[in-house]
């Protein structure tokens, strides 16, 4: 993406490139005997500041397709899901989000598939909605 010029592309691989490998430390560090458990409180707000950070990507996709539109509405909603669960302690909002990510992962396969196959046969195969 970074040749590409493409800064939101870039941004966005980096951070949720960053985003998985910081989660997964703090899920598997306390297992390894090198760091406490995280409670769920810090769960909470680890993840509420990811979803700030999703809304303003969210703002930067309003140019793109709407299949990427909803990838970033989708996520930002299942940030907030998993956020507002783990800071009330709430296992149901948190099966909600679950679902809601199930939907966004679909979403983003959807989206790569239909930028491969569209860009690979010249025409729409999968529609993707069109750049604003």
């Amino acid at each position: 993406e970074y040749k590409k010029g493409n800064t939101f592309g870039l941004t966005a691989f980096t951070s949720y490139g960053s985003f998985w490998l910081t989660l997964v430390a703090i899920l598997l560090m306390p297992k390894m005997g090198l760091a406490d458990a995280a409670n769920a409180h810090f769960l909470g707000v680890y993840l509420g500041l990811w979803g700030v950070f999703t809304l303003f990507m969210f703002f930067g996709t309003l140019k793109g397709n709407r299949a990427l539109q909803f990838v970033f509405l989708s996520l930002t909603v299942l940030f907030a899901l998993l956020a507002i669960g783990h800071l009330v302690d709430n296992e149901g909002i948190v099966h909600i989000a679950g679902w809601i990510g199930l939907v966004c992962g679909a979403s983003a396969i959807y989206l790569a598939m239909g930028e491969v196959l569209n860009e690979q046969f010249d025409r729409t195969i999968l529609p993707i909605g069109e750049k604003h």
